[in-house]
């Protein structure tokens, strides 16, 4: 990965993203050592223009980036790192620097289809997706229908674990369904995305 640090005389700038949620966390500046201690110790660390030295994040507080992935932009002078962080981000005691936003789970979805992507490519002897596959596309509908059927009978008790337990279930079989069918999540909400023009 060429990053160009002389640009910004020794530092570019490294945005934070949940890896997760996908939510931005902050923004941080990186010299060649903050960036390579941070590879080296999956601790996202940082050069510190206040203090003049590094700083891996939560040295103090315990609120620690968990490095997950590091991109740099088409210029090379700017990161983005994917983390995943422990506890909250600002030092203010929010989720990120800009407040605490309405985090969304999507990064999980992206997390989750690459799994069953996998095990429909490299299928595993002991891998509930890949046994699904195995089967066919008739089991795999029909497990779809099965779940789907059982968030209805949920929905009309008040039993909220249960619910949402099945309405996880359902979303589950319904994305191998998606892959099974060739297709990934993305391509639903597309269709979506053309309904609302």
């Amino acid at each position: 990965m060429e990053i160009d640090f002389e640009k910004g005389d020794g530092l570019v700038p490294a945005i934070v993203q949940d890896v997760d949620t996908m939510d931005v966390l902050m923004l941080g500046y990186m010299n060649e050592d903050a960036y390579d201690k941070t590879l080296k110790t999956k601790q996202v660390t940082f050069y510190s223009r206040s203090k003049q030295r590094l700083w891996t994040k939560g040295e103090e507080s315990g609120n620690t980036l968990e490095l997950h992935g590091l991109e740099v932009d088409c210029d090379n002078d700017t990161l983005l790192i994917k983390a995943r962080p422990n506890g909250p981000t600002c030092h203010t005691g929010t989720t990120t620097c800009w407040g605490d936003t309405a985090s969304n789970q999507f990064g999980v979805i992206e997390q989750l289809e690459g799994i069953i992507n996998d095990r429909k490519i490299n299928p595993k002897e002991d891998s509930y997706v890949s046994s699904l596959f195995d089967q066919g596309i008739n089991k795999v509908a029909q497990k779809v229908g099965e779940e789907a059927v059982e968030v209805v009978i949920e929905a009309k008790d008040d039993n909220e674990e249960l619910f949402l337990n099945e309405s996880a279930d359902l979303f589950f079989h319904y994305l191998i369904l998606l892959h099974q069918k060739g297709y990934a999540l993305n391509d639903v909400l597309n269709v979506l995305k053309e309904r609302r023009k």
